[in-house]
């Protein structure tokens, strides 16, 4: 009896084991091949800061961020602040964002320096970040013990020079000035350092006046306004974005000086881009916003996918996006 039940016992043990083995089998194979459900489960996950929704320019960059996400195979989320003024609404914004589970994070500063901590705090965490269009203060975030992996932008100088010498061909000579975004703002001061060189160097031209408007078209029609009274003998205008010279030529038409007084915008929006073919702005300096969009996706996808932080202090990759002239 000893006897059966012993080789019972080895009977049971040996089909247990070869039961063991062919279950272990398949597993074993799928995890060779990087196939099945566990790919799904690593998919990478990243967020995107915008200024604001309720201009066509970030608009415009939302779409191209959506369609490279597509593209790429990764989910996004992205958010923007209420309005261009809302800077400790997008600082909390990001702060939400590190608590929660994202591979990586690109943000459009409001101001250089709004969103320093959250960059910071990112960096510490390990987490890739890519500054996307208004360039964050990087001897600051530097000093906070931080970086991103990357900029990318419209340069934002050399739109103010393409929009300069484009005013510059169509009247010759005569005074111009400048309606500049939200003071402090850094692509608002690099386009009008951009303007501004151009209009300083060229005999025949008198810059008269730079004023801030903020990025705001009722404001726009204001400042304008008052530089015509300031200025009669005023005969161009540029403007850091269309939306201020929507106002600006609002102002212009106001006064009854649409032939004497032009009026060049940037951005290349839809109505601003409508405005030109009707005979209304003069032109405007188109900004690929998509495609700005679309690389600093690529980027940061780039950087997740090779786990990359770069040093303190070190250089980020910069990248610019080029912009072109529409006049007619």
């Amino acid at each position: 009896m000893k006897k059966i039940r012993l080789i019972s016992c080895v009977v049971l043990f040996a089909l247990f084991s070869f039961l063991i083995g062919c279950n272990s089998g398949p597993a074993s194979s799928t995890e060779d091949t990087g196939n099945s459900s566990e790919g799904s489960d690593d998919k990478i996950k990243v967020a995107i800061i915008l200024k604001t929704l309720s201009n066509p320019f970030w608009t415009a960059m939302e779409e191209g961020i959506r369609e490279e996400a597509e593209k790429l195979g990764v989910e996004v989320e992205i958010l923007a602040s209420q309005s261009e003024e809302d800077s400790q609404g997008q600082l909390r914004m990001f702060e939400d964002l590190l608590n929660k589970d994202y591979d990586g994070i690109g943000f459009a500063p409001l101001s250089p320096v709004n969103l320093i901590a959250p960059a910071v705090t990112a960096y510490k965490n390990g987490i890739p970040t890519v500054n996307i269009d208004e360039k964050i203060d990087m001897e600051e975030l530097k000093n906070a013990g931080g970086n991103v992996n990357a900029f990318v932008t419209t340069d934002n100088v050399k739109v103010g020079e393409q929009a300069a010498n484009f005013v510059v061909e169509q009247i010759s000579k005569g005074q111009v000035a400048i309606v500049e975004g939200k003071a402090g703002n850094a692509s608002g001061e690099a386009r009008k350092n951009g303007a501004s060189s151009v209009f300083e160097a060229t005999a025949g031209i008198e810059l008269v006046t730079s004023q801030p408007a903020d990025w705001d078209r009722n404001k726009a029609l204001d400042v304008v306004s008052n530089m015509i009274q300031r200025y009669p003998d005023l005969k161009a205008i540029y403007a850091a974005n269309d939306t201020m010279a929507l106002g600006a030529l609002q102002a212009v038409q106001n006064a009854g000086k649409q032939d004497q007084i032009i009026v060049v915008g940037t951005d290349g929006q839809p109505e601003a881009i409508d405005s030109v073919k009707a005979g209304e702005l003069t032109g405007t300096v188109a900004q690929d916003s998509a495609e700005i969009g679309r690389e600093s996706l690529r980027l940061l996808v780039n950087a997740i996918k090779e786990k990359k932080l770069l040093e303190v202090g070190e250089e980020a990759e910069f990248v610019t996006v080029d912009s072109y002239i529409v006049s007619e």
